[in-house]
């Protein structure tokens, strides 16, 4: 008799085992045919197990639910410990920018299991997105010695160094990328943002070599557009730009850097629609307004200059100094003198760098006040800070302390 009970057992759990073996090659079908919904609902019909789950999980995976796989790949691990759905549960997790929580899962991963690169590899980017860079560099530094070919372990390594604040080792970690790869985009165009700051020739063939790779890498056709205008070939800087503008339209920083390339060519009228473009594009950036009313007073429209300088003072936060220079040119123009030296000392509080704010201050002062001790003060300030800047005003600063020493001398008080 119990003989037949388990026999009869045992033939019950294989007709169940094969019917749920016969579902899943019937919902394996709908899935290659795209008939995710369907198999879904047969998925749900059937008794939850690992497959089941996990079945159901993959399905999220594929149309991006990242938020139900994660829940189902947890369910069907709770089945059974498995490696190839740890790796998809921290990959999900990851999708959904749960970094620390994909750390946990790899990390869990690689305990067991350390020679999986692609595990790590995926662990040091993380570390990097979490700000974790002195781990990061330890990861790939290991990455490397077991595949020292790898172009991307250098180049998140440099990435690990950027953030470590290590110049040198940086720079020779996207170097050593370049060299695995010579078309590696990214370390190309971080190589030559690093050797511009340092005002290394190098960053120009950088430049030039991801520029062959890539014609349409917006940052490097932006870092030579910059070139060419620090170069004065402003032609050649604005057809660049006219192609960053084709390929990535109304960026403030293409719209400012044609303004102010035509500007310097003086063709105000291509100037002034790109900087009006620049302003429409962010009205709290006050340079836009500053370009307008120097192209305003160049052109002696002298209440549009007023204006814009205006708005610049007004919208700017702080180094408005360049501003406050161009008012008080406004208001030496229109015979303002009074005017004209307040904004002069104005630009110059705001930076004291500003050695012709302060010179104008002087040679105003002189001719506006009766009291000439004031243009004297500005006058010994400027030749005291600043008498290596330029030769002529020095000169001229130093001939005015000497006439009036001899106007008070001659009236019988002696200046210091």
């Amino acid at each position: 008799m119990k003989k037949k009970i388990l026999v009869l057992f045992v033939l019950i759990f294989l007709t169940k085992v094969e019917a749920q073996t016969s579902a899943f090659t019937t919902i394996d079908s709908l899935l290659q045919k795209g008939r995710y919904k369907i198999a879904l609902q047969q998925l749900e019909k059937l008794p939850e197990s690992f497959v089941s789950n996990y079945k159901i999980a993959a399905i999220f995976e594929a149309i991006d639910n990242n938020k139900k796989a994660v829940l189902y790949y947890e369910k069907a691990l709770s089945f059974k410990d498995d490696y190839a759905t740890k790796v998809k549960l921290g990959k999900a997790y990851q999708k959904l920018k749960k970094y620390n929580k994909a750390i946990s899962v790899f990390e869990e991963i690689t305990k067991t299991d350390s020679e999986n690169l692609l595990v790590n590899y995926s662990i040091g980017r993380l570390y990097l997105l979490t700000k974790k860079p002195q781990k990061a560099k330890e990861i790939f530094q290991e990455l490397i010695k077991k595949d020292s070919e790898n172009a991307n372990y250098s180049y998140q390594l440099g990435l690990a160094y950027t953030m470590l604040k290590k110049r040198n080792l940086k720079i020779n970690s996207f170097l050593d990328t370049y060299k695995k790869d010579d078309e590696h985009i990214k370390a190309i165009h971080l190589l030559a943002t690093s050797f511009l700051s340092l005002r290394d020739r190098s960053a120009n063939i950088f430049i030039e070599r991801g520029l062959v790779v890539n014609p349409n890498h917006i940052p490097l056709n932006k870092l030579k557009a910059n070139k060419l205008y620090r170069d004065k070939r402003y032609l050649d800087g604005i057809r660049i730009l006219e192609k960053v503008d084709s390929l990535s339209p109304n960026e403030m920083f293409t719209q400012k850097m044609l303004g102010r390339s035509w500007y310097k060519l003086k063709n105000f009228e291509e100037a002034k629609k790109y900087f009006k473009k620049a302003k429409e594009l962010d009205q709290n950036d006050h340079k836009s307004y500053t370009y307008l009313g120097q192209i305003a007073l160049e052109e002696k429209d002298f209440k549009t200059a007023f204006f814009q300088f205006s708005m610049a003072t007004f919208t700017g936060k702080d180094r408005r100094d360049e501003e406050y220079y161009g008012l008080g040119q406004v208001n030496l123009e229109t015979k303002k003198i009074k005017e004209a030296i307040a904004m002069f000392k104005s630009a110059y509080q705001e930076n004291r760098a500003n050695y012709k704010a302060l010179y104008q201050m002087a040679t105003l002062s002189q001719e506006y006040y009766k009291d000439k001790k004031i243009a004297y003060k500005h006058f010994n300030n400027y030749v005291d800070k600043f008498e290596e800047k330029d030769s002529l005003l020095t000169n001229h600063a130093k001939e005015q302390l000497t006439i009036i020493k001899k106007y008070y001398f001659q009236k019988g008080e002696i200046l210091d």
